[in-house]
């Protein structure tokens, strides 16, 4: 098996098991495999491919914790050595190893006192990122990510790989924007979900949208907000998932308004600015806070 491992390492502490099952729970077959053997056993595996200054690359990666290291065994296809700094950048956005868990939690105060590890899930891939959320709209995570495999079938290129499992692509923009609305409804999308779908990958090809150059999560949610079909949420959530934005409250959530009876969403704004420049963290923080109440 030709590949090349490295060594990318986080500060502790970090919630292996929380974040497995946040990224198992959406794996898409075909595309991502899980292997749980044990905390330093647990290993995942994926397709990527990468596009930079018109050359493009296909591969696969693995990563696996080293706890006893306080660092992530990367291993990929040697077709993607020549873009490594790209794919570390990207597994470390994924798995959010920049982050400083102790200045987080010290800003948090009681509402992180018993999940210090806790990371913000990021992405891979931008576009990807963007489509989970998008067919993720008011549907169950489980459907969700039914939806973006029935989409991988449908256009996604195939790969061949050392895994019996990993055998397409995520689709690119371009395959996307040509498809025509009926071939997703064919899937189970909705008519409107399909063409924002579409309309999405089509301002990413013809350069409106640089999902991939966003620096500005701020104004990359602006123009996700003037595009058809795209509202607050999904923009919060692409904001924070695939341009690693800290900083964002899902006031408007399901869970998010459920934890904060009999408050208007302005007022649950307001509330959340107590845990400025963190909120995205205390988003994450409250989820998996059933019996959390706000003082």
């Amino acid at each position: 098996m030709a590949n090349a491992k490295y060594l990318l390492p986080y500060n502790p502490p970090y919630d292996w098991g929380w974040m497995t099952a946040f990224l198992g729970a959406r794996a898409l077959a075909g595309i991502e495999q899980f292997d749980d053997q044990g905390p330093e056993g647990f290993s995942y595996k994926r397709t990527l491919a990468i596009k930079e200054e018109d050359v493009s690359v296909s591969g696969w990666l693995s990563w696996r914790p080293r706890e006893s290291l306080h660092a992530v065994e990367l291993e990929v296809s040697l077709s993607l050595v020549p873009h490594i700094e790209t794919v570390k950048r990207r597994v470390r956005n994924l798995l959010d190893l920049d982050a400083d868990p102790q200045a987080i939690a010290q800003a948090l105060g009681p509402l992180a006192e018993e999940a210090a590890g806790l990371r913000l899930p990021g992405c891979i891939d931008s576009f990807e990122l963007a489509v989970r959320a998008i067919l993720g709209q008011l549907v169950s995570v489980k459907m969700a990510a039914t939806f973006c495999t029935r989409l991988a079938r449908l256009c996604g290129e195939t790969i061949d790989t050392p895994y019996e499992a990993l055998t397409h692509l995520f689709p690119t923009p371009a395959r996307v924007a040509a498809l025509e609305v009926d071939a997703l409804r064919a899937l189970g999308v909705q008519a409107k979900r399909a063409a924002c779908l579409i309309n999405l990958a089509k301002s990413i090809e013809n350069g409106e949208l640089p999902l991939y150059g966003i620096t500005d999560a701020r104004q990359g949610m602006k123009q996700l907000l003037a595009m058809p079909g795209i509202g607050g949420w999904t923009a919060s959530y692409i904001a924070m998932r695939a341009w690693g934005e800290r900083d964002l409250f899902l006031h408007s959530d399901y869970l998010i308004k459920q934890r904060f009876p009999n408050m208007t969403p302005g007022t649950i704004n307001r509330y959340a600015e107590i845990w400025k420049p963190w909120r995205s963290y205390a988003t994450l923080l409250i989820w998996n806070s059933p019996n959390w109440k706000p003082e």
